[in-house]
């Protein structure tokens, strides 16, 4: 799933949902686990995409290894 980033001036429907969602007094534990949770899809997501973008070049082991040492 290829995300494009748009310039945009007001928040989007899931952030207000959100924001409606947890208008309320919250402890410092539950924004961490909320926090995590997030961090955590976003994890996800992103390994996927990672992948899929690795099979579809065909990319090995090697060829990371001769990326992270190439100079530029």
């Amino acid at each position: 799933m290829a995300t494009v980033l748009k310039s945009h001036t007001g928040l989007n429907e899931i952030q207000l949902t959100l924001l409606k969602l947890f208008n309320r007094p919250m402890s410092d534990q539950e924004i961490v686990e909320l926090r995590d949770v997030l961090v955590e899809h976003y994890d996800k997501l992103l390994k996927e995409e990672v992948a899929k973008v690795v099979a579809e070049k065909g990319y090995t082991h090697k060829d990371f290894e001769k990326m992270l040492n190439s100079d530029s």
